[in-house]
């Protein structure tokens, strides 16, 4: 594991934070430190099992600059896209590689699976939402195959950005 890696099991009790006014990524260090932390409404828990990246080390240069918002990438151990919060699902775009979530508190997500992976065509993804659609928190909302995304020649990276994170104030990682 190297120093901005860490091993990271993503479930319903295991979250990265997001608070309004102050939103970082928690729950892989509490367990660390067995560290127990309430989730609160505006808390994002981790969308997929995997080994946490920071943003500065994400192999996609728009994400890696921080142009979209703030946010961790995840290379992902597991092949499920789980509800990070109770929320909306804003947008998901034909070619499925992508969720646009919106938390009950306010928190705009933007959870993509994979580096253009939008060339797929939604070949090696299966929503299990609808745009319009509420979810609760940990619920499955996508199925990615992580073989199809690697035989098509492209990274199974995740990333994890909050659109609207000047809106809620700094993120740390």
């Amino acid at each position: 594991i190297g120093e901005n890696d860490y091993r990271y099991k993503g479930n319903a009790d295991s979250c990265v934070s997001a608070k309004i006014k102050e939103v970082r990524i928690l729950g892989f260090l509490d367990k660390m430190f067995n560290k127990k932390e309430k989730a609160s409404d505006n808390t994002v828990c981790a969308p997929v099992c995997g080994m946490l990246i920071d943003l500065k080390d994400f192999p996609d240069e728009v994400f890696r600059a921080g142009i979209i918002g703030p946010g961790c990438g995840i290379l992902p151990e597991g092949e499920v896209i789980r509800a990070p919060f109770k929320g909306t699902v804003a947008a998901l775009p034909d070619s499925l590689h992508a969720l646009g979530l919106q938390s009950d508190s306010g928190i705009e997500l933007l959870i993509h699976v994979g580096i253009d992976t939008v060339t797929m065509e939604g070949k090696g993804f299966q929503a299990l939402v609808k745009q319009g659609d509420t979810f609760e928190k940990g619920q499955k909302l996508l199925r990615f195959s992580k073989a199809e995304i690697e035989a098509a020649g492209f990274n199974t990276a995740v990333a994890v950005i909050v659109s609207n994170g000047a809106a809620c104030g700094t993120v740390t990682t």
